[in-house]
């Protein structure tokens, strides 16, 4: 239930200024330097706003909503709109006025929201939720109206980063993998990028260098090249054959019956998306343009198509040694905090990666 402001002493160790006890336990919170405003979001669905003193050694009570019927998941405080959006355990995307406290709007989502995201140019709002997909609503004064969905995970979103300049949204889930849409490409293109072994757990970009910074329940900080030419994955194909052997499937028993073969078990190449079986998928092979940073089945033929240029990397792999459920990079010097379920905060340099 304490909220803490740590300040790096003369020593060069960090130790706690303030040690402020809120009514409820914490689940989120959002500042902004410019003002020194600190937005927290509890269990109860309430959001405190507080104003930081100069010196970070004194935090004042402005305002309290009641946002939510229950707990608040993620918090934005927007500037240039002097609004603050947030999301709940109770389905609902909501936005205040942070001037005067009063509920502008809401939206009822189809699950419960745990990724959020603000575009002020258009005043689009992005929303991922537990069930996999991703709402964008277009926001009013007092007023909010459905854009599209996107719906392309296997399991809930679990973070959302934006890319205001190239107008990329990138979606994080449980799936362990993550997905960049190209909004502003207007083409509908979507790229997968596989590289954790477990729920992708935050995101965030380096506008300047154009990687995306992504940190897991595995452990794992990837930091991923998007300044590259990535292509998307091909759409797995359907068959009741070997698209290479013609071997039958499992399930066809009419072939099997005819060719008096027993039915093979489907694969499907990650490259071309053919549905195959396993003697013609024998190779296992990386293809990091299409965001498969580990080996994945590929066909015999794609297998002897892929370069040993194509196979080079576009991301990096880091061990933080504990399981990541926050993450915020700090472009201007470079540095990433992680916070993770073992209570621990950890401050890292990444300038030798990001730059």
């Amino acid at each position: 239930r304490t909220v803490r402001v740590w300040l790096k002493r003369d020593s060069g160790q960090y130790w706690p200024s303030i040690y402020h006890a809120m009514p409820s336990p914490c689940s989120c919170m959002s500042f902004n330097p410019e003002t020194r405003r600190l937005s927290i979001g509890l269990d109860n669905g309430t959001i405190s706003e507080f104003i930081l003193s100069e010196d970070y050694n004194k935090m004042t009570l402005v305002k309290s909503y009641q946002a939510h019927q229950s707990r608040v998941i993620m918090i934005l405080f927007v500037l240039e709109m002097e609004w603050v959006l947030s999301t709940g355990q109770d389905k609902h995307f909501t936005w205040h006025c942070s001037e005067s406290g009063q509920r502008l709007g809401g939206y009822r989502t189809s699950a419960g929201a745990c990724g959020l995201q603000f575009d002020v140019e258009t005043r689009h709002v992005f929303v991922g939720d537990h069930s996999g997909q991703v709402t964008i609503l277009k926001l009013e004064q007092e007023s909010c109206s459905l854009v599209t969905t996107f719906k392309g995970h296997t399991g809930g979103v679990t973070a959302l980063c934006w890319d205001p300049i190239q107008r990329v949204l990138f979606s994080g889930s449980s799936d362990h993998s993550i997905i960049m849409w190209d909004i502003g490409g207007r083409k509908g293109t979507a790229i997968e990028l596989q590289g954790h072994n477990d729920k992708v757990q935050s995101l965030s970009y380096a506008h300047h260098t154009r990687q995306l910074i992504s940190c897991g329940a595995d452990g794992g900080i990837v930091v991923w090249n998007m300044d590259v030419e990535r292509q998307e994955t091909p759409e797995w194909l359907d068959s009741d054959s070997c698209q290479k052997c013609d071997q039958p499937f499992f399930w066809n028993f009419k072939q099997m019956w005819d060719s008096k073969k027993i039915g093979l078990r489907q694969h499907h190449c990650r490259k071309c998306g053919k549905a195959v079986c396993g003697k013609c998928s024998s190779k296992r092979s990386s293809i990091p343009l299409m965001g498969f940073e580990f080996e994945v089945r590929v066909c015999d033929s794609c297998h002897e198509s892929i370069t040993d240029e194509e196979r080079a990397p576009t991301a990096t792999f880091h061990d933080s040694k504990h399981n990541i459920v926050h993450v915020h990079f700090d472009a201007t010097r470079g540095w990433l905090l992680t916070s993770g379920t073992d209570k621990v905060i950890k401050l890292w340099d990444m300038t030798p990666v990001v730059s």
